[in-house]
């Protein structure tokens, strides 16, 4: 038997592309221009078209500081749009994937935020995706949200790819270190969410909130030096990671300085994410190269710098 259609909103996005990846030809992306979440219509007449078994909402504006001059489009793609979704799921009696993020947090907490946490995000992207999380629950109390943090992978653009850039002819980097979170890896999470949408499908799992992030707790900075370093190791852009406090690096919306999600209801689910060592060598290893090539090549030609 082959497997249910599962469809995912966000076509041109790091997760959205990871689920279409790895969802082994279940999957059927969607976005713009052909589908558009800001059309109160168009979510009915999308899952009237692919009448799929699951959807999983991977789409959303996430211009995080662009957000604080466009609070209706963050609130119109964030809010409104997965509001109509979630009706419409409601209606055809489809279980409901929503993805949400750390950002609904204010950061001030001692310790790991857990589900039940009190959010109290600090810009306007965070309370769009609140105000998003709570219009899908209302519409969809079956519907899972799925809370994640700072997600890279080989796709699209991301905190790694940003990261290569700023350190290309560069011999050292600020970066913030009073910032802490848990890096997520794209195809990694994708693989956990396409397990959770038949226990929805199944009614085995219950909805609400669910926080899923990668193992490794990492200042900004640590996560940074990590990157390079095993960029250098392929031959690509190094320096040298000096931390520094948030406010060194002036930026239109304030981020939570703890952005660490307790994941231990997922792993009661029997669903863990890995170490960002191994995943950022995954990810350099599609974005620049395996290092043992890099290494072997560096060998054949010695005079090559490293």
């Amino acid at each position: 038997m082959s497997a249910p259609t599962i469809l995912v909103l966000g076509r041109s996005g790091q997760l959205a592309g990871a689920l279409a990846e790895r969802g082994c030809g279940a999957v059927v992306a969607a976005g713009r221009p052909e589908f558009d979440l800001t059309r109160p219509d168009a979510p009915a007449r999308l899952l009237d078209m692919v009448r799929p078994a699951a959807v999983i909402n991977a789409a959303a504006y996430t211009a995080v500081d662009r957000a604080e001059s466009e609070p209706e489009l963050a609130f119109a793609l964030n809010r409104d749009g997965p509001a109509a979704l979630a009706k419409a799921c409601a209606r055809a009696g489809l279980p409901l994937i929503h993805i949400s993020t750390d950002c609904v947090f204010d950061g001030a907490k001692a310790g790991a935020y857990r589900e039940a946490d009190i959010s109290r995000p600090l810009n306007i992207y965070g309370a769009s995706k609140r105000a998003g999380e709570r219009a899908v629950l209302e519409a969809l109390p079956s519907a899972l949200v799925v809370r994640t943090s700072w997600v890279f992978g080989p796709r699209g653009e991301s905190f790694v790819t940003r990261l290569l850039g700023w350190a290309q002819g560069r011999e050292t980097l600020t970066v913030a270190g009073d910032q802490r979170g848990k890096p997520t890896y794209a195809p990694a999470l994708a693989d956990a969410l396409l397990a959770l949408a038949p226990r929805l499908i199944g009614r085995t799992l219950p909805g609400g909130l669910l926080h899923l992030a990668g193992e490794t707790v990492l200042s900004r900075a640590e996560q940074a030096q990590l990157i390079l370093d095993a960029a250098r190791r392929r031959g690509g852009p190094w320096a040298r990671v000096i931390p520094v406090p948030s406010s060194a690096h002036a930026t239109a919306a304030a981020r939570p300085c703890n952005a660490v999600l307790d994941c231990t209801l997922a792993a009661r689910q029997g669903i863990a994410l890995g170490a960002f060592a191994d995943d950022v060598e995954a990810t350099l290893d599609r974005l620049i190269g395996p290092a043992a090539t890099h290494l072997a090549q560096h060998r054949l030609n010695p005079s090559r710098a490293s």
